[in-house]
This record gives C-alpha cells, sequence and structure tokens, in this order.
C-alpha cells in the first residue's frame, strides 16, 4: 500500500477523531495524521506555513454537521484559498447524514471528490487510496 504524506481529519467530535486516526494507523497508509475540532482551525492549519512549506495534505476528511462553520461552509472558504494551500488530491465528505439532498449537493462541487457515511473503515480508506493513488 502506498503511504500518503499527510492525512487530515476535520470532525468536531473528539471520539471520532480518535476512531478514525486510528483506523489510519492501522492501515499505515499515512506518516502524519493531523485532527482538527473545526473548519476554522482546518483552514488556518492549511493556510500556515511549517518548515517554508503549506501542509498540503493527500486527503481531507471533512465532517458536514459541526458548530461554528460546517463542512458546507469550509468548502466554500476551502474553494477561496490559494492552489499551495490546499490539500493534494481529495476531499472527502465523511458523515452521519442520510439525508439524499446533502450527497447530491456534494456531487456538484468540484472540490468534493467522495461522500461516505461515518465511521470510515480500513477497506473505505484502502479503496480511497487506490481510486486515487495508484498508478493504473
Amino acid at each position: 500500500m502506498k503511504k500518503l504524506h499527510t492525512i487530515l481529519l476535520i470532525d468536531d467530535d473528539q471520539a471520532t477523531n480518535f476512531i478514525h486516526k486510528f483506523v489510519i494507523e492501522k492501515v499505515q497508509c499515512a506518516e502524519n495524521i493531523i485532527c482538527m475540532q473545526s473548519g476554522q482551525e482546518a483552514l488556518d492549519y492549511l493556510t500556515s506555513k511549517i518548515n517554508d512549506n503549506y501542509p498540503q495534505p493527500d486527503i481531507i476528511f471533512l465532517d458536514i454537521n459541526m458548530p461554528g462553520m460546517n463542512g458546507w461552509e469550509f468548502i466554500e472558504k476551502y474553494k477561496k484559498i490559494d492552489t499551495k494551500q490546499k490539500g493534494k488530491k481529495i476531499v472527502v465528505m465523511l458523515t452521519t447524514s442520510s439525508d439524499p439532498l446533502d450527497k447530491e449537493k456534494a456531487k456538484a462541487i468540484d472540490q468534493i471528490n467522495k461522500f461516505i457515511s461515518k465511521p470510515l473503515t480500513a477497506e473505505a480508506i484502502k479503496t480511497i487510496i487506490k481510486e486515487n493513488f495508484l498508478e493504473n
């Protein structure tokens, strides 16, 4: 399995971030797993340089329902940041929402590459990496 540099988890629920981080660690697919508990915290992280470079995570897993700035509001602000500050590859909406309108809305947004239900599973991670990072 190809090892990614960084995966960013954005979810206001600390327990969910903990579980998802554990699953990602179990798959051993990322050197770094960063957890943020709000959309604003994640934007601040993405737009701040670390060792003269922006972090540019390979995958961003984004929750929809968060207080303050929800996933949709995050995406609107994310669209406006510089390309060098965005994630390298994909944004995945990871949610408990069963609203079919949320899924349709996600499909219509270029920055969102996938819409999956929580919890994040090892199988889902492997599929995402296979579809987006492995050469065919």
